[in-house]
């Protein structure tokens, strides 16, 4: 993943841009082969047989592929640019919308080819490309795509096509700018400027680091990749941070499980800007607290619901439709854009906003007089409507239902409202939260409980387990020690693994409990989830193993799916997956914390 928290681009190993959205995470793909191989991209590879190694450079998101022929060797290092000299926390405002790329000959020398195939909105518009003076130039579409180059271009139609050679000491730049259509045309780019621009990139990333970086535990390079990968997946200009890059790569080849993540969900953010607490620091959560009271409206109570989640500049109407142009990933149909669980009801989601602004308070200290009205306006209707049915955190598309998760959260809602009663002024309404609060621990443990298992279950009065079950010791609702919690461990354990891997549910008897076709993979954030309940649970050899076993399926620069296949070790689900990096961070910190190992 390349980003300039304004957006991401995916780079496959073999040199290719298949995916890239402007000017925004969520605005029409550019280039999106990844859903279909005539959806655009941007290929730079030797011409012949190769051999391919990558890293990110030091502390940040410029990567570095290196390519090894029978010839001689190169080095790609690709980037999505910002202003230059932009440093530490301001990275990501007002970027240049540009992504550089730069050839440099290590030793001997290799002959390769560029391919460069912009196809906007999602590979609908086939543009016309035309020669430029200093390259080419794409016409036609809500928008143009211009390229910047020293080397030769040839066109055909909607395709630009190089060859060239590089040897040792040599350098080949490349320049892509995006502008709307109403816009003139930038100055170009110089080539001889892409070298400068990319380093200077860098220097803003380990900038960033260097001002936020303050772990020191045992998983230290782990956890440096993920902070980076969640600063990434922040909207710089807003504060909010997007689930993922990415739409509809499927939770089960050719399945329907097909999803559209490139918004802000309130449980993911605030997860989010828990797991930066630990691998950075607290700037982004002003931001983001600011974006969710803005996006609610600064209202968050029965007459102004809240939604669970919002588009990256404050949208409420994230209405979802499939795109039947593209054939989606490896024939996994339909792929989506926008998504329909903006209309859900989700009542976990006052626990983790409230837990955010716990968090908040805790670092930063006072709150906004905005702030404490916002805050208690959540804790009153965590109050008011816990006993209401909702989707649950997973988002259910069937019937609504009590679920645990979501009476667990409005719990924690008011648990941090009654701790947040001093910072929260004349708003506090600390005795009635706290009665509230009681009412729904006492509830949890009587209607939540399922005799048959042995272990809190998904929903009051059922015997359905749920992963989302893990998070109780986590939260602080019971201890994991205690033997309750301990039996709800052990059971998702035997019951709720493929492969080792932790399972989010499972439809019983074949029913599709959550209205939904099909089945899917193991969910990288519940398996996170059992290491830090593991640890709680004085289990520490059993959360060191399985910890191991998680951190080795990340891919050759880091970087974690939604999901895994256990058999395969194949990644599913959109990528790079917040959740999935905050599982990391959290787990990594449970283990250190344990070992007393200082971060």
């Amino acid at each position: 993943m390349l980003s300039d928290c304004c957006t991401a681009a995916l780079v496959s190993t073999d040199g290719s841009i298949d995916w890239l959205c402007l000017p925004r995470f969520d605005g029409p793909a550019v280039f999106a082969r990844l859903l279909d191989p005539a959806a655009g991209h941007w290929q730079i590879r030797p011409a012949g047989a190769y051999q391919v190694s990558r890293r990110y450079l030091p502390h940040s998101l410029v990567l570095e592929t290196t390519f090894t022929t029978g010839t001689g060797a190169v080095r790609l290092l690709d980037a999505l640019v910002v202003p230059e000299g932009q440093r530490g926390h301001d990275l990501g405002l007002d970027v240049p919308h540009e992504l550089m790329r730069l050839v440099e000959g290590i030793s001997g020398g290799v002959d390769l080819v560029m391919e460069w195939a912009p196809r906007p909105e999602y590979g609908l518009v086939r543009p016309l490309v035309r020669r430029t003076p200093t390259g080419v130039r794409t016409f036609g579409g809500p928008n143009q795509v211009i390229l910047h180059t020293d080397v030769a271009v040839e066109v055909a139609g909607s395709l630009a096509r190089s060859t060239f050679a590089v040897a040792q000491g040599e350098q080949a730049a490349f320049a892509l700018r995006w502008v709307p259509a109403e816009q003139s045309a930038p100055a170009p780019t110089s080539p001889a400027d892409v070298a400068g621009r990319i380093r200077d990139t860098a220097a803003a990333w380990r900038s960033w680091e260097d001002a936020h970086d303050i772990y020191n535990g045992a998983h230290r390079e782990l956890v440096r990749v993920s902070a980076r990968v969640l600063k990434g997946l922040t909207y710089r200009p807003t504060g909010a941070i997007v689930a993922a890059p990415t739409t509809s790569l499927p939770e089960a080849v050719g399945g329907t499980r097909n999803w559209d993540y490139r918004y802000a969900w309130i449980r993911d953010a605030s997860l989010t800007l828990q797991a930066l607490y630990i691998g950075t620091c607290s700037d982004e959560a002003g931001n983001f607290v600011s974006f969710m009271t803005s996006a609610a409206g600064g209202g968050a109570g029965l007459d102004h619901s809240l939604q669970i989640m919002y588009g990256i500049g404050g949208e409420h109407d994230l209405t979802e439709r499939e795109l039947p142009h593209l054939r989606g990933w490896r024939d996994s149909v339909p792929v989506r854009v926008g998504n329909g669980a903006w209309r859900q009801t989700q009542l976990d989601v006052y626990g983790e906003l409230l837990d955010t602004l716990y968090l908040y308070q805790q670092q930063l200290g006072d709150l906004h007089p905005e702030i404490q009205a916002f805050a208690a306006s959540l804790a009153d209707a965590a109050a008011q409507r816990w006993q209401e049915t909702d989707a649950g955190m997973w988002e259910m598309r069937g019937e609504p239902r009590h679920h645990l998760s979501s009476k667990v959260f409005c719990w924690t809602a008011l648990d941090r409202a009654v701790k947040l009663g001093p910072a929260l002024g004349a708003h506090a309404r600390v005795d009635d939260w706290t009665t509230a609060r009681d009412a729904i621990h006492d509830a949890v443990l009587t209607r939540g409980w399922s005799e048959k298992k042995q272990a809190f279950a998904q929903s009051f009065d059922s015997d359905e387990l749920d992963a989302a079950n893990l998070l109780m010791p986590l939260l602080g609702f019971l201890p994991a020690t205690d033997p309750r919690m301990r039996s709800t461990i052990d059971a998702i354990a035997r019951e709720l693994t493929r492969d080792g891997l932790v399972l989010r549910y499972r439809n019983a008897a074949g029913v599709n409990a959550d209205g939904l076709e099909g089945e899917e993979g193991t969910f990288v954030l519940c398996s996170f989830w059992m290491v830090s309940a593991l640890v709680r649970a004085g289990e520490i050899g059993r959360a060191e193993a399985l910890f191991a076993r998680l951190s080795g399926f990340a891919n050759d620069v880091g970087l974690l799916a939604e999901e895994i296949d256990g058999a395969s070790g194949e990644h599913l689900g959109n990528f790079p997956q917040a959740f999935s990096h905050v599982g990391l961070i959290t787990a990594a910190w449970e283990l250190d914390r344990a070992r007393g190992v200082g971060a």
